[in-house]
């Protein structure tokens, strides 16, 4: 599989990583063995970037990703999670006594001294402006804490905010439905060397093209207890398009990716070698529950890169269904 650089690090990482939000809660139930083994079969497929955070399963996520790295023989792969969503999000909460105790509890679950990358986890937004904070981080980098950090976010603003410090990479989500970032973020990674994890690739699994009006969820899924931002941003959860006009978008969607995509390609795929295409893209973190999605999604990164005629009808799908409802959102 490719590798880029993640920014700052300057470690290489395949271009398809995997979220495990799933294997910690809110995407229904993923049993121990089948996470485990869902964890070697990515990284049998080439994947090598993981990115966990220390409130997915209340660090269940992390916890299996430790007992995993534990039991491998040979490399491991580059670790990414992220903290501070364990607290009422006002910026006072954002103090560097909080950070070594999330840092500990990460560091414990993970079983490692040093944490390969810590993102800030869509703190509230004048943290990203904070001096304090950015020095804290830094002590710990220092102290062999953390290796690196860096954030992730909700807005572009924030994006652009976070990389005037010295923050090795920045997640965001970007994907068909989701463009806004292509317009400054991704421009601004790329001349400050500064390292893109795309998430919510698919849309929640929108992208699939799997889903229809009288698709349910259980009620432990976000997909269904979130879609107007009762738990958190809106925006995490079907990239923040409406349900119906969602499904309906992702029709059109699946039949562009057929005609004109890759032979044999799924839509799922596509989608995924749509953002590994976007300039400025380190690695894409699409989740999977089982290791046929997980295979899946690994094996787009073998997919040549998409031409120009399906390029420009996505931007036109986007524009006719969501650029409106979306664009200025976030």
């Amino acid at each position: 599989m490719e590798h880029r650089a993640l920014g700052r690090t300057g470690a290489g990482v395949s271009v398809v990583g995997l979220g495990t939000w799933q294997l910690g809660s809110d995407w229904g139930d993923v049993n121990d063995d089948d996470a485990l083994t869902l964890l070697g079969d990515a990284q049998g497929s080439g994947v090598d970037f993981l990115d966990t955070a220390d409130v997915y399963g209340d660090g269940r996520s992390e916890a299996l990703i430790g007992r995993y790295l534990a039991a491998i023989d040979g490399p491991r792969p580059f670790v990414a999670t992220k903290m501070g969503r364990r607290v009422d999000q006002v910026p006072e909460n954002y103090t560097e006594a909080n950070f070594r105790a999330w840092n500990d509890r990460s560091r414990a679950n993970l079983g490692v001294d040093t944490l390969d990358l810590v993102q800030l986890h869509c703190p509230p937004t004048p943290v990203f402006s904070d001096d304090r904070v950015y020095d804290a981080l830094d002590r710990m980098v220092d102290e062999g804490r953390i290796a690196h950090y860096g954030v992730s976010v909700e807005t572009c603003d924030e994006a652009l905010a976070a990389m005037e410090r010295n923050v090795a990479s920045v997640q965001i989500i970007l994907n068909v439905f989701r463009r806004k970032p292509l317009d400054e973020v991704l421009p601004a990674a790329l001349e400050k060397g500064i390292g893109i994890i795309a998430r919510v690739p698919l849309a929640s699994g929108l992208l699939s093209g799997r889903y229809t009006a009288e698709t349910t969820f259980a009620p432990t899924d976000h997909r269904n207890y979130n879609r107007h931002g009762e738990a958190f941003d809106v925006g995490e959860t079907f990239a923040g398009v409406d349900y119906e006009d969602g499904v309906k978008a992702a029709a059109e969607f699946t039949a562009l990716a057929r005609e004109l995509g890759p032979e044999g390609a799924t839509p799922a795929q596509v989608a995924l070698r749509w953002i590994i295409d976007r300039p400025g893209v380190t690695t894409v973190i699409p989740g999977a529950r089982n290791n046929r999605q997980a295979l899946g999604n690994a094996a787009a990164a073998d997919l040549p890169p998409l031409g120009a005629e399906l390029d420009a009808a996505l931007e036109d799908l986007y524009d006719r269904w969501f650029r409106a409802a979306v664009h200025h959102r976030w």
